[in-house]
């Protein structure tokens, strides 16, 4: 009986621990994961018909090697999240499109973004080609969670990663992307894809930074209309950020957003894990950088998105409570404030 007593205390006193632990790791966060069924990062949020619809990644364990170039961020179909209202009930809603069904896809599908126009709505992501080339291909459903027919081919004249699309007041539709590194953009400098190009944008660190692209869609949201253009960034001398200037120049993860009627370009440092704001007069910039509004998350860069519900502003954003794995990550939603001085007010996802 004592031996029973023992162990019985033991047991209560370890789960004690446990549960203080627990919570403890809870408390340190400043939101908490939407979900836990699935791992999810890169959320693109969007309303549509009142509710809540989130398009991210879905993070698998592959059992591929991690390298630089991002190979193990190895994703095979996407899962479409929706909440009826921020803090609501979050649904999964299953496998809206996988990587089996894209006709000239390759592999690792990366972060998405969707639209909606004229009774259809688009789904957005880019994927390694059959050559082993980012491109961005474009899929078509009558309901926002699927499921998604991609088209048989990737959108012509585009490359790279990150989709993120607009569409303005006036009913154009535009789309900003790219990323460095794995997301390959370094290796389009010279206006072709360079298979043995540089795996990083190092060796010019004293050039202006490469930027995000920006094209403008067409009518039916198949396909850009008209030239690709840079996403420029200038500094408060009103020259482009450079290269070495990590703290501050485009990395990846491009979002914009329109707010008292000024255009918000937001991105990802990448490599030094903050999110930056950049203000604009038009969809195109150029735009002017306004600071950090978002400090470094647990994990790899911030991939996020921004959307105003019911006269509130949010950001989705991802980070690695659930797993501590870089590529395993989870969604969360915070609040985000614009101050009167037309910048976005700091939000630490780490509570000090």
């Amino acid at each position: 009986m004592a031996f029973a007593a023992t162990s019985a205390c033991q047991q209560n006193s370890q789960t004690t621990k446990a549960e203080t632990a627990d919570t403890s790791k809870k408390s340190k966060y400043l939101s908490q994961p939407l979900i836990s069924g699935i791992y999810t990062a890169d959320p693109s949020a969007h309303v549509f018909n009142g509710k809540i619809y989130i398009y991210p990644s879905h993070d698998i364990e592959a059992g591929t090697p991690e390298n630089d170039n991002g190979d193990h961020f190895d994703m095979r179909d996407y899962h479409i999240l929706s909440m009826d209202s921020i803090n609501g009930k979050v649904s999964d809603n299953g496998v809206a499109l996988s990587i089996k069904d894209i006709p000239w896809a390759g592999r690792q599908l990366w972060a998405p973004d969707a639209a909606f126009k004229d009774g259809t709505y688009y789904l957005y992501f880019p994927v390694k080609d059959k050559q082993d080339v980012f491109r961005i291909g474009v899929a078509t459903a009558k309901m926002p969670v699927g499921p998604f027919k991609a088209e048989p081919k990737p959108i012509e004249g585009s490359f790279s990663i990150d989709p993120a699309v607009f569409t303005d007041e006036d009913g154009s539709t535009y789309m900003y992307y790219g990323g460095i590194w794995g997301g390959q953009l370094q290796r389009w400098s010279k206006g072709k894809y360079e298979a043995n190009g540089s795996k990083t944008d190092s060796q010019k660190e004293n050039e202006a930074a490469l930027t995000a692209k920006v094209a403008r869609m067409s009518k039916n949201m198949l396909a850009f209309d008209g030239a690709v253009k840079d996403v420029v960034i200038l500094d408060e001398n009103g020259k482009p950020l450079l290269t070495k200037d990590h703290d501050r120049r485009f990395f990846e993860g491009a979002w914009m957003h329109k707010f008292n009627g000024k255009y918000y370009f937001t991105y990802s440092t990448g490599d030094t894990h903050f999110l930056a704001s950049a203000i604009g007069d038009t969809p195109y910039g150029p735009f002017k950088y306004q600071g950090t509004f978002m400090n470094p998350v647990e994990g790899w860069t911030t991939h996020h998105s921004i959307i105003e519900v019911k006269g509130k502003w949010y950001i989705f954003y991802h980070d690695t409570q659930l797993s501590g794995k870089t590529h395993l990550r989870n969604v969360k939603v915070t609040g985000l404030t614009h101050k009167a001085d037309g910048t976005i007010a700091l939000i630490d996802p780490i509570k000090k």
